[in-house]
């Protein structure tokens, strides 16, 4: 089956930290810009990073900029997303989605999209 995995999100305190992993089976992330996305509640799925294929290149939101960092391993088929100072309104489903070529994915456009991990930051 072809699939993106998430795991690693949980309940954190504001100012902790936390690092999500992203699995695929089935196909080959190698191929692929990988982005994560999230769906804060009440609000709209929103890009939150992309990395190209060969792990070289970046681009965050301001809204992440300094705390996050995503990451890959393509020999392990896997993508994270390392997120430090974390804040309530970092609150969300993460998700991970994968699209084959060289242009970051988006909202309509992708080829993979995971099934999300919860990341809930509250005291």
């Amino acid at each position: 089956q072809l699939q993106l995995v998430e795991s690693g999100g949980d309940l954190v305190q504001p100012g902790g930290s936390l690092r999500l992993s992203c699995v695929a089976s089935g196909f080959t992330l190698e191929y692929y810009m990988i982005g994560w996305f999230r769906q804060a509640p009440g609000k709209e799925r929103e890009g939150i990073s992309c990395i190209n294929r060969s792990g070289g290149a970046t681009n965050y939101p301001d809204s992440v900029k300094g705390r996050f960092t995503i990451s890959r391993d393509n020999a392990k088929n896997t993508v994270y997303l390392q997120m430090n100072s974390l804040k309530p309104e970092d609150t969300g489903v993460y998700y991970c989605v994968a699209r084959r070529g060289y242009v970051c994915p988006t909202l309509y456009n992708y080829d993979y999209w995971g099934q999300g991990t919860q990341v809930t930051v509250s005291s």
